[in-house]
């Protein structure tokens, strides 16, 4: 069972590699449902390649993207057109975090790089009263829920990579090129954690090893 096991793997490995696709960015449409119609001023925090930053600009008067990375920061700026109100920092956003307030802070695929208690209690110091908090997370399996979304995730996810690349093989998209790391915490010390810094705050499970959070600032 376990050779088996392995070789479904590295097949799984070498047809996500043949057809990626950014599990990121999939939630991006998801993240502009949450959000009001217009609003002024609105923070991504690990922007990457910029390509939530620059839907946020199409809503926004402002937005301030900011990643501690400068190679993909760079490759942001280059990907974003002069005419959209979006500036890309290069900053840690824990130790240097941008003033605000924010209408809008959005946070995707970058929290578990970050001390969570302290990111959490940042986002909610420099968020508006009134505005809305966005995070797409990344967990550390550990429940049978968590694992059983997990097994449902693999075929849909070689699903959903052949159908975005139209069954031709392509290479990563340069969203994908940002360094990584796994995450530590599991979705249930996730939730204590963040209703103990904000109240309210609305969590769920999602396919494609990810978690959703939404606060609504009072």
């Amino acid at each position: 069972m376990k050779i088996l096991s392995s070789c479904v793997l590295r097949a799984l490995e070498r047809f996500n590699a043949a057809y990626p696709w950014d599990h990121n960015a999939h939630y991006h449409r998801w993240i502009l449902r949450q959000l009001p119609r217009r609003f002024d001023l609105a923070l991504d925090v690990g922007s990457g390649s910029g390509d939530l930053a620059r839907f946020l600009a199409v809503r926004a008067d402002a937005v301030q993207a900011v990643d501690p990375d400068p190679v993909i920061t760079a490759q942001a700026q280059k990907l974003t057109p002069a005419g959209l109100p979006v500036t890309f920092t290069v900053t840690d956003a824990i130790s240097e975090f941008p003033v605000g307030p924010y209408n809008v802070i959005t946070c995707v695929a970058a929290i578990h790089h970050l001390p969570f208690h302290q990111a959490l209690t940042r986002f909610r110091r420099h968020l508006a009263p009134g505005g809305t908090l966005v995070i797409v997370g990344l967990s550390r399996a550990q429940t049978p829920a968590d694992h059983l979304l997990g097994v449902v995730a693999i075929p849909a996810n070689a699903a959903m990579g052949w159908l975005k690349n139209k069954g031709r093989p392509s290479q990563r998209p340069v969203s994908m090129t940002a360094p990584t790391r796994s995450a530590d915490m599991t979705f249930d010390d996730i939730v204590r954690e963040a209703r103990d810094v904000l109240p309210g705050a609305r969590l769920r499970r999602r396919l494609f090893w990810r978690y959703t959070l939404v606060w609504n600032h009072p």
